[in-house]
């Protein structure tokens, strides 16, 4: 019987190597590392929740391990994302790199939907960027981020709408924006927002990069 636990050998034979710069194990590896870059987490809490060390974790996203299935799906779990995000054979949200690494196609965004919610958010920026992310958000009429406000530890964000009716409220103050109206706040302020009634669809940009 396979160990879950078990974290296959290196692949030395490709190391240093052209090879290796395009194998699906670097990719895998580069693709957790800016995932766990992106949610602000350590190595060792990572790898903690994956029940795997620090050093094989490390290993990983050098692209020198492949963990087992059992272990990826926990890994996923820990970083909040879904497993076709990391197995995706087309490099959603990566950019095309034989084209252009900074240029990504409408097909290549990667897709987030939020059924309870009512809420789809198209990711318009390439993993690779930590430092902001731009998103399209369509609201069904009855989409909500909730009840409660909620807030990030750093940060800011804006955005514009294109079209619908947006409620913004920043802090306890609330707004109706409508299309070509545009908003930006600092990211630790407390902040919800719904669709006023209508399908509503927006521009929003967060520094650093959130999902």
């Amino acid at each position: 019987m396979n160990d879950p636990d078990k974290i296959d050998v290196p692949f030395a034979s490709v190391r240093g190597t052209a090879a290796q710069a395009a194998s699906p194990v670097n990719e895998l590896g580069t693709r957790l590392r800016q995932r766990r870059k992106v949610r602000r987490m350590t190595l060792a809490t990572v790898a903690e929740a994956a029940g795997i060390s620090t050093a094989q974790l490390s290993q990983i996203e050098r692209g020198n391990a492949m963990p087992s299935v059992d272990k990826l799906v926990l890994l996923c779990q820990a970083l909040q994302m879904p497993l076709s995000w990391l197995l995706d054979p087309e490099g959603r949200g990566q950019g095309d790199a034989a084209e252009n690494p900074h240029v990504i196609r409408k097909a290549a965004h990667r897709h987030i939907a939020f059924p309870k919610n009512g809420m789809e958010k198209d990711m318009l920026t390439p993993d690779s960027m930590l430092k902001l992310q731009m998103m399209r958000i369509v609201l069904k009429p009855e989409g909500t981020t909730g009840a409660e406000a909620y807030n990030e530890p750093e940060g800011a964000k804006c955005g514009v709408v294109l079209r619908g009716r947006l409620g913004l409220e920043i802090d306890g103050r609330t707004d109706i924006l409508r299309e070509g109206d545009s908003f930006a706040f600092d990211a630790t302020s407390m902040i919800r927002f719904w669709a006023d009634g209508v399908e509503t669809e927006v521009i929003w940009v967060t520094t650093p990069a959130f999902y």
